[in-house]
């Protein structure tokens, strides 16, 4: 075992000892964001604790089952999502925790030029070179879309830009969709068939950030809020940041 993974199963021992926490099976609900932070997480959590977690990254009307019915114990989401289901009651009030930080990234197909996008003016000359763009209609892609606006560059960009559907922008790219993709960085680095270009450049790069909170179905609320506990933690620091991301202190 690495430092990093001594010094995190020493937190884990002390959080779930002073919480009084036994072995338990907890299911965390996952927006695409913050899916590869929360796996690295999920994994530490479990060799420490001996719990069993299982991460699942749903949609729709199967996503609705899970947060009214189970089995699920947390949720990560964007505020907004989070906020509204607060309101519902089907997130425990006061649990509500920002965790994380995901910047914006630019790829392309894998073996194609790599654009220069170190500066906003360069980035702004990449996107009109651009044959297409594509991104998201989610966080990331409202962020891209913001920041193209303020480049004043929406009408010119507009014909050939791509809005894509469920899964990440990368898969799109990868089948040559279009020819720039913009996403968030920690869900585009490494992927098959693309290349990752770099980050969004100064002020464009708005990042997105994530929470976790408690579901009121919750069969096991005293494990998922140690999960909490060790998800903000400065020992999860180092294990979000292998994935692309900026952790969020308490």
């Amino acid at each position: 075992m690495g430092a990093r993974a001594r010094s995190a199963a020493i937190a884990l021992v002390a959080i779930l000892s002073a919480a009084g926490v036994a072995s338990a099976e907890l299911v965390i609900l996952t927006n695409q964001g913050a899916t590869p932070g929360v796996r690295e997480l999920a994994a530490a959590f479990s060799r420490a604790s001996g719990h069993r977690l299982t991460v699942l990254q749903e949609t729709g009307a199967a996503l609705e089952r899970l947060i009214k019915s189970g089995p699920a114990d947390l949720i990560t989401s964007n505020p907004e999502p989070i906020a509204d289901l607060v309101k519902q009651g089907k997130v425990v009030a006061g649990t509500v925790t920002p965790f994380v930080l995901a910047d914006l990234g630019v790829s392309v197909r894998a073996g194609a030029p790599k654009p220069d996008i170190s500066t906003v003016e360069a980035y702004k000359a990449a996107l009109l070179a651009a044959k297409s763009i594509g991104y998201s209609y989610g966080c990331s892609g409202t962020h891209a879309a913001d920041g193209i606006a303020q480049l004043g560059l929406t009408e010119q960009l507009k014909a050939k830009t791509v809005r894509t559907g469920n899964g990440p922008v990368t898969d799109y790219l990868a089948k040559g969709d279009f020819e720039l993709g913009i996403q968030q960085t920690n869900i585009m680095v490494g992927v098959p068939g693309t290349d990752y270009v770099g980050p969004v450049p100064g002020f464009l790069n708005k990042p997105c950030p994530s929470s976790v909170a408690l579901l009121a179905v919750s069969k096991e609320p005293e494990a998922a809020r140690s999960m909490i506990k060790f998800m903000v933690s400065p020992e999860a620091a180092p294990l979000l940041r292998k994935t692309h991301v900026e952790p969020v202190s308490p």
